[in-house]
């Protein structure tokens, strides 16, 4: 898989009304959208969510390639998900029979709904990271979390955390790129051969993977001791989040909308 399938941790600059939201309001409308997209239980709240999200997405002015990348990734899980339940899923009228394999009415029902709302869900969370910098992303969950802070949930080391992980997904992915094709290169074969060959074949990847990881790991720490870096106590930002009409406007539209949503998904 290359760089270029992995969308998850991208950030797309743009000047649109769902860039300029506060993380804080996106975070929470992700919540809640995610919510009722599982509360729905019919296709009719299914279309209204697409309705809403293709929306969303056409808003923000983000190439629709980023759609299509964002989903690569989860397509073996998609068509797993499909086939599962297609084979094993019974009930209903029988639309295809070999032998004790059976595709039933429900089976395809369930998998497609259960598709379609997998789909969704990687849809949803990318609107949600690619109009998002990995900073603002940081401070939002850091400001969600700051009332726990008191029951000793560090929110800010969580944050930092999170947006480490995210930052790093394309750099590890740009990492294995290379390393797959100087392997490559050198002879290694990683599309041939059963499965266990294959993950054998994977071995001269993933060593050098790991090696490049926690070095990179071992100079960021590095730096952050070299610049005095203490977590969130007494921490004071450059920039500080403040809700403006248009993110009340955002979080009661979005409430409005997935409540719709609820009671035509029912």
């Amino acid at each position: 898989m290359s760089m270029q399938s992995i969308t998850l941790g991208h950030y797309i600059p743009g000047n649109s009304l769902l860039h300029q939201l506060d993380p804080r309001v996106k975070l929470i409308s992700l919540f809640i959208l995610i919510v009722a997209l599982f509360l729905i239980k019919t296709f009719n709240g299914f279309f209204f969510y697409i309705f809403f999200i293709g929306a969303l997405f056409i808003s923000s002015r983000l190439p629709w390639k980023y759609f299509f990348r964002g989903l690569k990734p989860v397509l073996f899980i998609v068509l797993f998900t499909l086939i599962l339940h297609f084979l094993f899923t019974k009930g209903g009228e029988v639309y295809w029979r070999l032998g004790a394999l059976t595709v039933e009415e429900m089976g395809v029902f369930m998998g497609t709904f259960m598709t379609l709302r997998l789909i969704l869900l990687v849809v949803t969370t990318l609107l949600i990271t690619l109009t998002t910098s990995p900073v603002a992303f940081a401070d939002g969950i850091e400001h969600l979390l700051r009332p726990l802070r008191p029951l000793g949930v560090p929110g800010y080391e969580i944050a930092m955390m999170m947006t480490i992980a995210l930052r790093f997904i394309p750099t590890l992915m740009e990492e294995s790129d290379k390393i797959r094709k100087a392997q490559m290169a050198r002879g290694a074969d990683f599309e041939t051969g059963n499965i266990f060959r294959r993950a054998r074949n994977m071995i001269p990847l993933l060593v050098p993977l790991f090696v490049s990881a926690f070095r990179r790991a071992d100079d960021l720490a590095v730096a952050m001791e070299a610049r005095c870096y203490r977590g969130g106590e007494q921490r004071t930002k450059m920039r500080e989040l403040k809700a403006h009409f248009l993110d009340y406007v955002g979080i009661f539209t979005v409430s409005g909308i997935c409540l719709a949503i609820f009671f035509t998904g029912i």
